[in-house]
């Protein structure tokens, strides 16, 4: 395997600048690349085997088992239906669960909506299924965990009437015959406080037994889009994410489902970043458990629109080039401290898992803003972290 040990990662950019480099040990390769870069899609995890696809990879489907003597990605049946990006997915009575997201009802549509279905995909069977119901709110960027074998708790998510006339407002201007009225939309839309887009704030369950949707509370706090989220038992933790467009928030909290019985707690928010001003928070981050020690890396935010939104200033991230951050952070004794190392290079919306061997990282996109292929193993040693290729 590829073992990248603390060292002067931030500097490199590359797979093969960090072979060349002195503190790596090189073998044969552990954890093969996906066949085709993945950004956007969905990640769930069935016991050993992960499972990722959709987003940028179109209707393609791929399984890896991490306990397999020679991992390798095996190629499953394709999607059927409107190829969603950022939607919600997870796993329940062997079937995935893949909810909402965004993309075009017929290819020729000229904007894209967010997307009111839910498809099945069998895990014994093989085979892709339109499920006969509606989700009840939109579900573009929320986050999905499976309670039990019956019901999957939703948390987030777009508005779907604005984000829809939104972006049907945005196509229908001619941006160069009338620049003006395109960067109104632009500006009002953008300019509105996080409140104003309504977010979902309840806690979705559905109910996949009965086919059937319920509410148990809402969150107390603003709602996000793009949150990481961990899961163990009845207690779903929530990594950072968005609070509206362009703009993130460092707070991390969790939430205990049991039966009718909710209970909300805020953890310490993330750690501002070595060398930094402020933590900006993240959208789209990898999340996951390694030695009972709760890892996230990477993520996208705009570095400055933190700061714009405390003086007022709601269309925040006005200016600012987006940025893919490197950093990992590792939570311990109710708090977090950032890794000394880093990842190779910024990285965000991808899939991550937690597995026996350590915190699975698959695809997602770096600052050249193409699907990635890459896979890494983040292993936590309780000081610093190893990231394995």
């Amino acid at each position: 395997m590829n073992i990248i040990k603390k060292s002067s990662l931030a500097k490199v950019t590359t797979l093969a600048a960090l072979m060349a480099a002195s503190s790596i040990t090189i073998a044969s390769q552990q954890w093969p690349d996906l066949p085709e870069g993945i950004k956007n899609g969905v990640g769930v995890q069935v016991g050993s085997v992960v499972y990722v696809g959709l987003g940028s990879a179109g209707d393609s489907f791929y399984a890896l088992d991490v306990e397999a003597k020679n991992p390798q990605w095996k190629k499953l049946a394709d999607f059927e239906g409107s190829v969603p990006d950022g939607a919600a997915a997870a796993a329940a009575d062997d079937k995935i669960y893949v909810l909402g997201g965004s993309g075009k009802v017929k290819s020729s549509d000229k904007a894209p909506v967010v997307l009111d279905t839910v498809h099945a995909y069998d895990i014994k069977k093989n085979e892709w299924s339109t499920v006969k119901t509606q989700t009840p709110v939109g579900m573009l960027g929320a986050s999905a965990y499976a309670l039990n074998d019956k019901e999957i708790v939703i948390l987030g998510g777009y508005n779907k009437d604005k984000f829809d006339k939104y972006l049907s407002d945005i196509l229908s201007i001619d941006q160069k015959k009338d620049p003006q009225q395109w960067q109104t939309v632009v500006d009002d839309f953008m300019g509105m406080k996080p409140e104003n887009y309504q977010w979902n704030k309840q806690i979705q369950i559905y109910n996949v037994a009965t086919n059937s949707w319920s509410v148990r509370g809402e969150s107390p706090y603003l709602p996000n889009c793009g949150a990481a989220l961990v899961g163990n038992g009845s207690e779903i933790t929530l990594i950072s994410g968005e609070i509206k467009p362009g703009l993130r928030t460092p707070m991390v909290k969790s939430v205990t489902i049991k039966g009718e019985e909710v209970k909300w707690k805020e953890l310490a928010q993330l750690p501002t970043p070595v060398g930094a001003e402020l933590q900006e928070g993240v959208a789209g981050a990898y999340a996951g458990m390694s030695n009972g020690t709760l890892l996230v890396a990477g993520g996208a935010n705009f570095h400055g629109a933190r700061a714009q939104s405390i003086r007022g200033q709601w269309f925040a991230h006005n200016g600012f080039a987006k940025a893919w951050n490197p950093e990992i952070y590792a939570y311990r004794n109710g708090g977090w401290q950032q890794t000394e190392t880093r990842l190779p290079e910024g990285l965000a919306y991808g899939a991550s898992f937690t597995t026996g061997k350590g915190m699975l990282m698959v695809g997602g996109e770096g600052p050249d803003g193409k699907p990635r292929n890459d896979v890494y193993m983040i292993n936590y040693n309780g000081t610093d972290v190893e990231i394995e290729s």
